[in-house]
This record gives structure tokens, C-alpha cells and sequence, in this order.
């Protein structure tokens, strides 16, 4: 019997930089049940909503190169669709290192779609500049530059296969308050309670993956019992989620600049998990921020 409450559409947008396995990932959801759409107009995707149920799931690729793209116009229609009872979305982003990228175009000798008349490295360099803020925004991220095509299959269908007796995918991820709470999370933790490493002149370049900024984190007198009671908490709730027919759950970490505190948590909770059993995969939003920034002008400067 059907929920009243269920959403009339799942949604996926699949989307990323040319070469990165945007196409592959459209017929892997096909594979898995998905109508699959790709290269749709995204002022077309209002009406596709507007329409009746189609009774399974639609994947739609968004393509750079499709005329009315912009990454503006893209977070406004994920916002917009966010907030519509109708809709449950989820974007998935197809990323890649650059160098990665060029090989690609390299072997195939395609042109790049944005850069015709140019070397592929300056196409390259401008899409991912062009999708930069999108990429923050996705909630899935996948990044194939070591994938194979049947390790992007199985990781595609432990996040999106909706066939019966699946597992529930828990995501934490790590996030900075001054630039928002991430969309798409079901529930949020602060950590801004917890000792700093940004006032340590030796931490504060780096981040909570490193094992001195973690161990000054988990320093602090109240870590401990926050992490006790916090997993206690989790491992409480995760499989209520299941037994309730949930297939994902979002688990945000916030502190002031999204690069200390939340990413030692998250590093430490999403081990807890994945040590219990749970299928989990750890993101941190500012490091891709950062880390993004960083391979668009290592492209453009080796380009220059």
C-alpha cells in the first residue's frame, strides 16, 4: 500500500565533467529500474515534475554543453525541488583529477565540448570551474579517477539500487557553518563545542584527517563522552531507519570552518560504523571546496 506521504517523484541528477563517466552512470541507473533521461534541458525538468507519476525512479544526465546550463540556474532548480513535498531528490556527482581527464580525451581524441578550437586541458579547466559550485552542492560524490567501470557499477548500486532486501547507506559528512548547512542531511551534530585546532600555529594549516589535528580534538576532556553517547545514539537509530524502509540517511557534522573539528569526527564516526557493519561513506565539504579550487589552476597553470 502506498504511503500518502511518499513523494510522487525520485529524481536523480547525474552530472560532472566530460570524461568523468557521466554516460556509463545513466546506464547503470537504467540497469538498476531508472527511466533514464539524459541531456535534458533543465527548463524542461519543471514539467517533467509537473507531470503524472511514472512509478520508478528518473535518472536525468546534465550535460554542461546543453544550451540554457548554468551552475546558478541548476542550484536554484535543486533548491526549488528540494523544498517541493512531491519530490525526493538526490544529485550525484561524477568527478575525476584532471590529468585523468586529459588522458581520456587524449586516447579517444575527442574534442572537448567546451573547448572545440582548443587544447582539452583548457575544456577541462573551464568546466570545472563551471561546475564547481554544483559540486559542492551534490550528495553523492564519486570520484573515478582510479575507477574501473564495474567498481562505478557496484558503487552506483549500493547508493541507488531500489530493489527489495537492500541496505541502508549512511553518509557523514563534514561541513562549515559560515558557508551553511548542507542539503539533504537528516540529522546535524555541532562541534563547535570541542577544542579548536586553529588557534595551534602548527594546526592550523591542516586538517582533521591528519592524526595530530584528530589527536588534539579527541584532547579535549568532553570528546570522549560525546563520541561514546553519539554512536550509542546511532547505533540505536540506524536500524530503526532500516526497519522503517529508509535506503539512505545523512548524518552532518558542523564546526566553525568545516576543516578541524566535524572532519575528525566524521573520520572517527564514519570508522565506528563501518567497523559495526554499516555501509558508509565519508565527505567532507570544504576539503572539496578547497581540494577543487586547487586542480582548476594546477590546470589552468599548466595550460598557461
Amino acid at each position: 500500500m502506498t504511503n500518502p506521504t511518499d513523494p510522487d517523484h525520485r529524481l536523480v541528477f547525474v552530472t560532472g565533467p566530460s570524461g568523468a563517466g557521466r554516460t556509463t552512470a545513466i546506464r547503470v541507473l537504467e540497469d538498476l529500474g531508472y527511466e533514464g533521461i539524459d541531456n535534458i534541458p533543465l527548463s524542461l525538468v519543471p514539467r517533467l515534475v509537473d507531470g503524472a507519476p511514472l512509478g520508478r525512479p528518473i535518472a536525468l544526465g546534465l550535460d554542461p554543453r546543453n544550451r540554457d546550463f548554468n551552475p546558478t540556474a541548476l542550484i536554484e532548480l535543486i533548491d526549488s525541488l528540494t523544498r517541493d513535498p512531491r519530490v525526493e531528490l538526490e544529485v550525484l556527482y561524477l568527478d575525476c583529477a584532471p590529468a585523468i581527464l586529459i588522458q581520456r580525451f587524449s586516447e579517444t581524441r575527442r574534442r572537448h565540448p567546451l573547448a572545440p578550437n582548443e587544447t582539452p586541458a583548457q575544456g577541462i579547466a573551464l568546466e570545472l570551474d563551471l561546475l564547481a559550485p554544483v559540486r559542492v552542492r551534490a550528495d553523492h560524490l564519486i570520484d573515478t579517477t582510479e575507477l574501473n567501470q564495474h567498481e562505478l557499477k557496484a558503487e552506483i548500486a549500493r547508493l541507488f539500487d531500489v530493489g527489495p532486501g537492500g541496505q541502508l547507506s549512511v553518509s557523514v559528512q563534514s561541513f562549515s557553518y559560515k558557508r551553511g548547512i548542507p542539503r539533504g542531511v537528516d540529522m546535524i551534530f555541532d562541534c563547535r563545542f570541542l577544542a579548536n585546532p586553529h588557534w595551534q600555529a602548527g594546526l592550523r594549516d591542516r586538517n582533521g584527517r591528519d592524526p595530530e589535528v584528530a589527536a588534539f580534538v579527541a584532547g579535549d576532556s568532553r570528546f570522549d563522552p560525546f563520541i561514546a553517547k553519539l554512536l550509542d545514539l546511532l547505533l540505536f537509530l540506524l536500524p530503526a531507519h532500516l526497519e522503517e524502509g529508509k535506503s539512505q540517511l545523512a548524518i552532518g557534522f558542523g564546526c566553525t570552518g568545516g576543516q578541524h573539528r566535524s572532519v575528525a569526527v566524521v573520520e572517527m564516526v564514519g570508522n565506528a560504523l563501518a567497523d559495526a557493519g554499516w555501509p558508509v561513506s565519508k565527505r567532507h565539504r570544504e576539503l572539496e571546496r578547497k581540494a577543487a579550487g586547487a586542480q582548476a589552476e594546477a590546470v589552468k597553470a599548466g595550460d598557461a
